[in-house]
């Protein structure tokens, strides 16, 4: 197992592997903190136009910079996931979303470095100017069957989902 944390948050003592049940936790040496390594939540927003064609976005990072995804980001510790999903919606694109439903959730196993669990929400759009963010550099629209390069293999996943509920 790879040790990604040595030192316990709570006193600042040793972390080492011990077993619980049938699973490895990091568990400090000093005053016994379990370090729970659990994965973070990301949101994303799925928005189809008249023509069923989704909006996606070229990522403007060193992660995945120049591929494209749909609109997407964390959730703040004490933010509340809708409300997370349509900020991060609203900083990516310009624009303002009221939620539907949830569409799908999926683990994300590509970064080695974090483990996250996505939620993707079918929303709507209720206003606001579409336009390129820091985030993402480029924003547009298209056809489910020809997407552009993709960051993420959960989004290629999204989108079958998308092709097979719409045929």
């Amino acid at each position: 197992m790879n040790q990604r944390f040595y030192y316990c948050p709570k006193c600042g003592g040793d972390l080492r592997y011990k077993v619980y049940g049938d699973r490895d936790r990091l568990t400090c040496s000093d005053c016994g903190y379990i370090f729970y390594e659990n994965p973070v939540v990301g949101v994303a927003i799925v928005v189809l136009d008249r023509d069923g064609r989704i909006l996606m976005g070229r990522r403007n990072s060193s992660y995945c910079g120049g591929m494209w995804c749909i609109p997407c980001g964390y959730v703040e510790y004490d933010e509340d996931v809708f409300d997370a999903a349509m900020r991060e919606f609203k900083e990516e694109t310009g624009l303002d979303v009221k939620i539907k439903k949830v569409f799908t959730v999926q683990s994300n196993f590509h970064n080695p470095e974090t483990h996250t669990v996505g939620i993707w929400f079918e929303a709507e759009v209720v206003g606001g100017e579409l336009k390129a963010s820091e985030d993402l550099d480029e924003v547009g629209y298209f056809d489910l069957s020809s997407p552009p390069p993709l960051a993420f293999p959960t989004d290629v996943l999204v989108i079958e989902k998308l092709k097979q509920r719409n045929s």
